[in-house]
């Protein structure tokens, strides 16, 4: 049975490992390790940076995501992005994810600070889209534009 907890400094390594798989995986770009693992770390060190939630069966971690906030003047409260969405390939398609998001609902939900959910995805992720959709997100409202270092 999947659960889901907030994640704490003890997961570090998973996390990391995580992000490196997915990053390779979905945009076929190699992360430094070293750099993960200092921006995991600061997450920890920093709760305003976010907060890692993980899915766990029979007590291993299976899934992960980053839940980070931006603050919206339009609203006058919080918009969270879920960001670093991870599901270990043997379990993808079991529901892992729809649990972790069900539950960031529920969270978001609770909040009366938080205005809502956001999340970004690559276009060429078309099975990430599929799975997005298929929880009823709505993905053609905008369109993210960036200029990275």
């Amino acid at each position: 049975m999947i659960q889901i907890r907030l994640s704490n400094e003890y997961d570090t390594a998973k996390i990391v490992e995580f992000q490196v798989a997915m990053a390779l995986e979905t945009e076929d770009f190699e992360l430094s390790v070293d750099t993960v693992n200092k921006g995991v770390t600061a997450v920890f060190n920093d709760s305003s940076k976010g907060k890692y939630f993980v899915a766990t069966d029979d007590n291993e971690i299976v899934g992960s995501l980053l839940l980070t906030p931006e603050w919206s003047d339009w609203r006058n409260m919080w918009v969270m992005w879920i960001q670093s969405v991870y599901v270990v390939p043997n379990k993808r398609g079991s529901g892992v994810f729809r649990v972790l998001y069900d539950h960031i609902v529920e969270y978001v939900g609770n909040n009366n600070e938080v205005a809502g959910l956001r999340l970004y995805v690559d276009l060429s992720n078309h099975k990430a889209i599929e799975v997005y959709k298929k929880i009823g997100m709505i993905g053609d409202h905008y369109q993210l534009f960036e200029v990275m270092k």
